[in-house]
């Protein structure tokens, strides 16, 4: 992990340091209630691996098609979305390298880009909640932090909030890699299956520069007795922008890291 990126961004916080202010709430009923989340997702089973296959709708700008998508994750937090669409195939993998992130991206053109650091911070496997709630309440250096009752597209959800926490980082940088870290997980109120989950992504070359994405979860189905999202949508600034209705779910297929190697 390179710090002097984060060491001279944050010093430009000293100018605007409005979030680096806040203080999260802290409440003992923050982790109860994600490990009740996780036992209605997956209830006492063990997910390895995942293997999600459907249909994708990409808009951006406008552009607006279809295509194909095969989404794939390893509990370990590896994690591959590979996207074929009229305009070409895209893809994007996240790996692990001596327990640090690692990501790409690749575009119609086939040339393989790397991810920033900053946006490799939250969960990989946004679009399956079992392993993410299974990541964050396995985690010894994540927080999670309960904000109560909350609504969320009309419907009332308990609002949590999970950041990683950095020990080996300097306090002065700590609030920085907690912030860009910051996932908001809505659990439907009813049934604590996750509605919707929201975090941050960033420009490359602007870790400070917060762009909203949000991930809605619906159609859940159970699948070798996991709650399984078939419909996931997925907002950039309040925009649309992949709409995947799968059409098959395989848990415990086997998956190596082999698989999560960019091509």
């Amino acid at each position: 992990m390179r710090f002097t990126e984060f060491r001279l961004l944050f010093c430009l916080l000293l100018y605007s340091p409005v979030w680096a202010q806040q203080t999260a709430v802290t409440s003992a009923q923050g982790p109860i209630v994600l490990q009740q989340a996780l036992g209605v997702l997956a209830g006492a089973t063990s997910i390895a691996d995942v293997t999600l296959t459907g249909t994708a709708r990409r808009i951006a700008g406008s552009d607006d098609e279809t295509g194909t998508a095969v989404l794939k994750a390893l509990a370990t937090g590896e994690a591959r979305m590979d996207f074929s669409f009229p305009s070409g195939q895209r893809s994007e993998v996240r790996t692990n390298s001596n327990d640090l992130p690692a990501g790409t991206w690749t575009g119609p053109d086939g040339k393989v880009h790397p991810q920033s650091e900053h946006n490799l911070m939250t969960d990989s496997s946004w679009f399956f909640p079992a392993l993410t709630l299974a990541k964050l309440v396995a985690s010894q250096a994540a927080v999670i932090t309960s904000a109560g009752q909350d609504f969320k597209g009309g419907s009332s959800v308990a609002h949590l909030t999970a950041t990683q926490q950095f020990p080996d980082v300097p306090a002065d940088l700590a609030p920085l890699m907690q912030h860009v870290s910051q996932m908001d997980l809505f659990l439907d109120a009813k049934t604590l299956l996750p509605a919707v989950l929201d975090f941050n992504a960033h420009p490359d070359d602007n870790m400070l520069l917060d762009i909203p994405i949000e991930v809605r979860f619906s159609d859940y189905r159970a699948v070798n007795g996991v709650q399984v999202p078939f419909h996931i949508q997925r907002y950039l600034n309040n925009s649309l922008i992949l709409d995947i209705q799968l059409q098959t779910a395989t848990l415990n297929s086997g998956l190596t890291a082999n698989a999560f190697i960019a091509q």
